[in-house]
């Protein structure tokens, strides 16, 4: 499971950093490194381009993990450097950002957008596979996510649209409600389609998202 970021328009980030005439860039070596958003190489370009547009570098550091405390370590390996920055420019997922807004004296700037968490393709393509929404729908369509996957994140399926298995926006994408037939099919338990599913309901998860896990005599109460 990675988080899916992509980078923001060039021209975005420079108004963004528009009243600071130097930076320190952070990346990420795990999730923005794989969508080559924000690892060592995209990083070393963010800095040239930077430079080219008349702001000062005054450093870079690529974390393992850009959403860990590890900004904690790149706050005392890099004081000097970060000292002179008016702001640093995080390239890694909304965590990260956060993450190192909670951690330097320094006003933080997000050079990438964060789409969803997904996993990543045999051919490098990413897939978004979990919405979060808090009700797993799961055990009713073979292990396929139709909130995720169905276009229009339909619960019962499939809609008029569908045409010999793919979906109707185009762009070779598969029907969800088909896949889920075929594999609810393959497992002899076609009657999980007659199922009917409710409308959604988004206050599933209330955000900001909580859970406390308290341990008790040997038992975990979940609150």
């Amino acid at each position: 499971m990675k988080t899916i970021t992509r980078q923001k328009p060039f021209e975005q980030i420079l108004d963004s950093v528009a009243d600071d005439a130097s930076m320190f860039i952070i990346g990420c070596g795990t999730c923005a490194t794989l969508c080559r958003t924000g690892g060592m190489d995209e990083v070393a370009d963010m800095a040239g381009r930077l430079t080219d547009a008349g702001k000062i570098v005054t450093g870079t550091a690529v974390p393992p993990t850009g959403c860990d405390e590890v900004t904690a370590e790149i706050r005392h390996a890099f004081k000097n450097a970060l000292g002179a920055a008016d702001s640093v420019l995080v390239m890694s997922c909304a965590f990260g950002v956060q993450t190192a807004a909670s951690q330097l004296k320094k006003p933080v700037v997000p050079a990438l957008d964060t789409l969803f968490m997904g996993k990543e393709g045999p051919t490098g393509r990413y897939s978004e596979i979990c919405m979060q929404c808090g009700h797993c729908v799961l055990a009713d369509t073979g292990g396929i996510c139709p909130v995720t996957l169905c276009h229009k994140g339909l619960l019962n399926g499939p809609c008029g649209g569908t045409n010999e298995g793919m979906c109707e926006i185009g762009d070779g994408r598969q029907c969800a409600w088909t896949l889920i037939y075929n594999r609810l099919q393959s497992q002899g338990r076609l009657d999980r389609m007659k199922k009917y599913h409710p409308p959604k309901n988004h206050n599933a998860v209330l955000r900001p998202g909580i859970m406390d896990i308290v341990l008790s005599l040997g038992a975990v109460d979940r609150q």
